[in-house]
Parts: structure tokens; C-alpha cells; sequence
């Protein structure tokens, strides 16, 4: 049984956010397909150490940035749904999370406006070139790794394309 407290109680979504806390049996195949935690390979970054985060916060414990660290990783991609047993919707128990640590947990100036800037210049394609190439320009100013992670312009007849010495592996199918 989870016991809210008050203060979230009469905050929307809370009782929805308890009964998909309530679902989780905690077996942990979510961890097998979570990107972060395969990464990182730390359990509070996986989808089960996060509900575990959520459920600390709604239940009145102590929240800090350390906090709100986890569930930022998180990518929403909700690959963590699909191989759920139980069915539980981590996506919209996440997005609840992270809605009341914004409201919790103060972020450092620096922060705010790194997340300012990106929700205003990724989605858009000129803004995101713009940036790129202002940024591109001044590449001589970052240090050597930084710089390492931004793509050559390379022309080839009248189209520019941005060209990086990064390898993927794409599987067909």
C-alpha cells in the first residue's frame, strides 16, 4: 500500500500516478529493454529504479537534484512498456514524476537555460542550423572533445550535408 501524503493528494493525477505504482511487481524486465539503464547500467536509471524514485516522492521522503537526476535520463521512449508483464504504464507514471519534481526540486540557473534553449531550438530545423553553425564557427573556442562532436560540413555538388565520423549499426528488417 502506498501512502500519499497530503500535499500530493489533491494534485491532479496523483491517484492515477498510485495506481500504476500499485501495478509494478518490481520483476524487472522493463530493465532489458530500457536504453539508459543498458547504457549506464545503474538500477535507479532503469524504469524499476525510477518507480522507486516516484514512489519515494509521493510518499513525503526528502527529493534533491540527485532526484530529479534519474527520471531526466529517462528518454520517454517507453520500450520498458512493451515487455511489462503487468502491464504498467511507466510513460504516463514518468511524465507524472517528473511534473511534480519540476514543482519540488529548484533547478541551477545554468540548467533552466540549458533546457529553455533546447525545447526552443531542436524542434526546429532553421533554428537548429543557425545554432549549428554558430556554434561550428566558433569551434576553435571548445575544448578538443567538444569540438570532436560536431559534424564537418561536406558539399557534394549543390547539396551540403553534415558529416560525422561516428559508425551506427542498422539492422534491416
Amino acid at each position: 500500500m502506498i501512502f500519499l501524503i497530503l500535499q500530493f493528494k489533491s494534485r491532479p493525477h496523483v491517484e492515477e500516478a498510485e495506481a500504476i505504482l500499485r501495478n509494478c511487481v518490481h520483476c524487472g524486465f522493463c530493465t532489458a529493454t530500457c536504453p539508459t539503464y543498458q547504457l549506464l547500467g545503474d538500477e535507479l536509471d532503469g524504469p524499476r529504479g525510477r518507480i522507486y524514485l516516484i514512489k519515494q516522492l509521493l510518499e513525503g521522503k526528502d527529493v534533491s537534484e540527485k532526484t530529479q537526476l534519474h527520471p531526466d535520463r529517462c528518454l520517454s521512449c517507453r520500450s520498458c512498456e512493451t515487455t511489462c508483464p503487468s502491464g504498467v504504464k511507466y510513460g504516463r507514471l514518468a511524465d507524472i514524476g517528473k511534473e511534480i519534481l519540476e514543482h519540488n526540486v529548484r533547478r541551477s540557473l545554468a540548467d533552466t537555460g540549458q533546457r529553455r534553449c533546447i525545447r526552443k531550438v531542436l524542434p526546429y530545423p532553421a533554428r537548429f542550423r543557425f545554432a549549428t553553425n554558430v556554434v561550428r564557427s566558433a569551434k576553435f573556442l571548445l575544448s578538443r572533445k567538444l569540438a570532436a562532436k560536431i559534424p564537418h560540413l561536406v558539399k557534394h555538388g549543390e547539396t551540403v550535408a553534415q558529416v560525422s565520423t561516428r559508425k551506427m549499426l542498422a539492422l534491416d528488417g
